[in-house]
This record gives structure tokens, C-alpha cells and sequence, in this order.
């Protein structure tokens, strides 16, 4: 029972420490509207609204290069020594942001500070999906795997639910005056507890017993090319099922205020109300379909999420387009994050065990990062980009339906291990 208690403990601590390290990441994503005015002045609002999210994709840039420093760290040191590493890098980047000058105050070197700080964040992030993900599905007792990998993306979703609530309070309990002059600051001086907490927190984690036994090998862990050689088609197939998944949270969970708001006229603090009750449908929902996915396989739940994503965006987008407001958008935002919470519920696991235990962090890494920084990171700027092309504010449904074509592909040829009872 005490051993119970204490395995408990551990990935309560692992889902805690990711849900911090996740929030400090996807809160400039919510409050964007806001940094392109402070930061990025321009005589267009469209032109200050592209920079503001060219720099959020700018971490992404860093997020493969600290994936693959972080995983390989992760693969010859522990997953308990690179979570902690993380969360020290994302402390410091967030302190950055969190008291950063505005334009009006140094002119240039603000931006400067901020294209900084998301390039520190983009390296400490690119390591957390791939150590945090091992460590959970590593600690999972037999046909439990898909539920404790689950959990993973339960952090992630508690984290945007964390930075949509954030964005909420400050838009409905502030006037514009007080959002620009210091309330945008509280959400990322909130993100700072992520230092003491999520580093005493990882600091009494326990590590996988997977690991350690794998560590006692005399086998070195092989290279990253030696990596692309054997396990070349674990990567496509990895990198495949997240650009469905990363398209679909970055266009529905982090983009939708910013839309809200400039494409439809929807005041920010009623998109963020929206936003929240669809990230509490999708934290909620995560952790069922883990647990189906344990029961019929990781491909069937990842094939159903992808047809989801292709069906749903241009009816629901097409709708709201018609008469936008509060509630249609609210309807739009528990439908599509119920959705995303079909395929959350698989993913992790699903891509874990494409990859054995000396190079899962790396393998994970090399796929999961270059995929979010290709697709999902500029999907903010490419979104908007789109819509201003083509003229018509339906451009996001378009990119989405692009990801569930690809993400179902790479399930066709996912392999499947759901009922091996033990993972290499």
C-alpha cells in the first residue's frame, strides 16, 4: 500500500511540474493581442499582429535544438535530471517576459528581450514533451500505459486552461488601461512559481525503473543518425500523428481569442470564457480515451481523432462565421476540444512506444519538435497570413482539415503495441 502511495505521489508530481512548464509556454500565445501593441508597435494593427506572432513561433525554432540536447541528456542521465533542467531554463525565461520593459519605454531592445526569452523557452519546452512523456509511460504498470501517457497531454491541457482563465480575469476584471499599463504582467509573474514549486517538485522524483535497468548496459545509446537509420519510419510515423495534433491545439486552443477578437469583433474576455469551457471538456476527456486506448489499440482511438479534426472545423467555422458571438463560440470550442481529446487520450503513448528505452527521449524529441515547429508554432502566423489571402475568415478550417489528412495517414502505418506487457 505504501509503495502504492508513493508511485501515486511520483506521477502526481510528473503531471504537475508539466502542467507549469506548459503554462509559462502557451500563456504569450493567449495574450498576444496584447504584446503586438506593446511590443511591436506599428501603423497596422495586421503588421504588429504578425510580429507579435512571428515571435511566438520564434521559440519553436529552438525547440528542436533543445529537444534533441535535452532527449539525448535525458537518454544517458535519467528523466528526473533533464525535467529539472528544464524547469530551470523556463524560469529564467519567464522572469524575462515577466518584467520586460515595453517599446515605449527602451524602444528596440524590448522586442529584442522578448525574441530572447521564446528562444529559451523554445529549448526548454522541446525537451519536456519527450523526458515527461517517457518518464510517465515508462512508470505505467501493464495495460495502463495509454491512460498514465494520457496524462501528459492532461498537463499540457490544464496549462491552457491555467493561461485561457489567466487571460479571462485580466480582460473582465480590468479596464484596457490597466491590461496595458501592468495587469499583462500577473498571468507570467504567476508563470514564475514554476520555480521553486515545479523544481521541488522534480526534485523528488524517483526514476523509471525502464531506465535504470536499461542503464546498466554496456551498450553505449546509439547517434542521431544512427537513430534516422534504425528507426526511420517510427519518426515519420511520430512526426505523421503531430502535425495533426499540434495544427489542431495551436489553431483551436491558443489561436482562437486572437481570432475571436480580430476576425469576428468577439471581445477578448468573452473568447476566453469559451476557450475555458472548452479546455475543461478536453482535460476532462483526455484521460477516457487513454484508458480506451488500452483496450482497443493507440491506432483506432488516433484514426477516429484524425477523421474528427477533418469533419468538424468548416461546418463549426462556417456557423460561427454566420452569426458570431459568445455562444456559438463556446458551442464551436466544446465541440473541436472534445475532439482534440480523442486523439490526446493516444498520442503520447502511441509515439512512446515507436521508440525502445535508450533513445525514446531523443526519437521522441527529433519527431515531436520538428513537427510542432513546422506546423504548429507559425500556426498562428500562417493562419492569419491565410485569412488575409484568401479573404475568407474560414482559412483556419482549411489548415486543420490539411493536419487530419496527414495525421491519418501516419496512423495507418503506426505500430501498434498496445498488448505488449512490457515496454522496451
Amino acid at each position: 500500500m505504501e509503495q502504492s502511495k508513493i508511485h501515486k505521489r511520483q506521477i502526481l508530481a510528473a503531471v504537475i511540474g508539466n502542467a507549469l512548464e506548459w503554462y509559462d509556454f502557451v500563456v504569450y500565445g493567449f495574450l498576444t493581442v496584447i504584446i503586438s501593441r506593446l511590443f511591436f508597435p506599428s501603423d497596422s494593427e495586421y503588421a504588429s499582429l504578425l510580429m507579435a506572432m512571428a515571435t511566438f513561433g520564434v521559440g519553436f525554432f529552438m525547440r528542436p535544438v533543445g529537444g534533441i540536447l535535452i532527449g539525448m541528456y535525458a537518454d544517458r542521465k535519467g528523466r528526473k535530471a533533464a525535467l529539472q533542467l528544464i524547469i530551470l531554463l523556463m524560469t529564467i525565461s519567464i522572469a524575462m517576459i515577466a518584467f520586460a520593459p515595453t517599446y515605449a519605454a527602451i524602444g528596440a531592445a524590448a522586442p529584442v528581450l522578448i525574441v530572447l526569452a521564446r528562444l529559451l523557452q523554445g529549448m526548454a519546452t522541446g525537451g519536456e514533451f519527450a523526458s515527461a512523456t517517457s518518464f510517465l509511460v515508462e512508470s505505467a504498470p501493464p495495460g495502463r500505459r495509454g491512460f498514465y501517457g494520457s496524462l501528459q497531454m492532461v498537463g499540457q491541457s490544464v496549462a491552457a486552461l491555467a493561461g485561457a482563465t489567466a487571460g479571462m480575469l485580466i480582460t473582465q476584471g480590468l479596464t484596457p488601461e490597466q491590461i496595458d499599463s501592468w495587469g499583462w504582467r500577473l498571468p507570467f509573474i504567476f508563470g514564475l512559481l514554476i520555480g521553486p514549486v515545479g523544481l521541488w517538485i522534480r526534485r523528488h522524483l524517483k526514476e523509471t525503473e525502464a531506465f535504470v535497468e536499461a542503464s546498466q548496459s554496456t551498450e553505449e545509446p546509439v547517434g542521431l543518425m544512427a537513430l534516422w537509420r534504425l528507426y526511420r519510419r517510427s519518426i515519420a510515423v511520430s512526426f505523421g500523428l503531430v502535425v495533426s495534433g499540434t495544427i489542431m491545439y495551436y489553431v483551436v486552443l491558443i489561436y482562437m481569442p486572437t481570432y475571436a477578437k480580430t476576425q469576428l469583433d468577439i471581445p477578448l474576455g468573452q473568447a476566453f470564457i469559451a476557450q475555458v469551457a472548452g479546455l475543461l471538456c478536453l482535460t476532462v476527456g483526455t484521460p477516457f480515451f487513454g484508458i480506451l486506448s488500452d483496450r482497443i489499440g493507440r491506432r483506432p482511438v488516433l484514426m477516429l481523432a484524425c477523421a474528427l479534426y477533418f469533419i468538424l472545423p468548416y461546418p463549426l467555422f462556417s456557423w460561427l462565421q454566420a452569426d458570431p458571438g459568445l455562444f456559438r463560440l463556446a458551442v464551436m470550442q466544446v465541440i473541436l476540444c472534445s475532439a482534440v481529446a480523442v486523439g490526446f487520450g493516444a498520442i503520447s503513448t502511441a509515439l512512446a512506444e515507436q521508440f525502445p528505452v535508450r533513445m525514446r527521449s531523443t526519437g521522441l524529441a527529433l519527431a515531436y519538435n520538428f513537427a510542432v515547429m513546422l506546423f504548429g508554432g507559425f500556426a498562428q502566423l500562417i493562419v492569419t497570413w491565410l485569412i488575409k489571402a484568401t479573404g475568407t475568415p474560414l482559412a483556419p478550417a482549411y489548415y486543420v482539415m490539411f493536419g487530419a489528412v496527414v495525421g491519418l495517414s501516419a496512423a495507418y502505418f503506426l505500430t501498434e503495441r498496445f498488448r505488449d506487457e512490457v515496454l522496451h
